[in-house]
């Protein structure tokens, strides 16, 4: 699957860059500087080496069973207001904008729920093999391409579409002071078992009192949150 951005493309996200609530202090270096960085390029490339089995395993699965592309890209908002293509493992139909827009015109109890969380429980976009993705997290592990190009870190706020950082409020600038994680403390703590507002707080907590020792330590968490796979859906 081809993973650049269009020009058109680039036009229409550096456009939505623009109205990112940006200020002078998240365009320094990103949360961690160098030691983070280090990190993050040590452990994503020891994972795309340890998991390249597993990687071709989801495409032959995905591809046998939906025959649409393996990759889904979906553009996200970086540190200090920096738009990227975010990768996963497709784990949706390929018309999923229009079923998701039909679902939400029919069911208010959905339309509520997307409004306050930009989740469903009941998501009907989902394929079979996808639902099994999502519970093991293995749908997220393409993104340890996005940690090796500079555009996410191990642990840090989960990354959001442009939409979603109105939710922070106020808060917003913490999250655009870290690059977005591929874990993080949200991960940990409940996942979508939380409200948006734990969430937020969860990531602005992380920023504000970050240390290398606070990384591993959510890194070793999120094993076991992983195995026991509560609040993921």
């Amino acid at each position: 699957m081809n993973i650049n951005v269009s020009a058109n493309e680039s036009a229409n996200h550096a456009a939505l860059a623009s109205q990112l609530p940006l200020d002078t202090d998240v365009q320094v270096a990103p949360l961690g500087g160098l030691l983070k960085r280090a990190l993050d390029v040590s452990i994503a490339s020891l994972a795309l080496i340890w998991f390249s089995p597993l990687f071709l395993l989801v495409a032959l699965l995905i591809k046998l069973t939906d025959r649409g592309p393996v990759l889904y890209r979906h553009m996200r908002v970086g540190h200090g207001g920096q738009l990227f293509p975010c990768l996963k493992f497709r784990t949706m139909v390929v018309n999923s904008d229009e079923v998701l827009r039909r679902h939400l015109q029919t069911s208010p109890d959905a339309a509520r729920e997307w409004a306050a969380t930009r989740k469903l429980k009941d998501d009907p976009r989902i394929t079979s093999v996808g639902a099994v993705l999502r519970r093991l997290s293995l749908d997220e592990l393409p993104q340890l391409i996005n940690i090796l190009r500079g555009q996410m870190s191990i642990v840090g706020p989960r990354p959001v579409v442009f939409d979603e950082l109105a939710l922070y409020g106020q808060d917003a600038g913490y999250y655009l002071r870290s690059r977005p994680g591929l874990t993080g403390a949200w991960q940990i703590n409940g996942r979508n078992d939380v409200s948006y507002g734990e969430r937020v707080a969860f990531d602005r907590d992380y920023v504000e009192h970050w240390s290398l020792w606070t990384d591993l330590v959510i890194i070793a968490k999120t094993v076991p949150a992983v195995v026991v796979a509560k609040g993921t859906y």
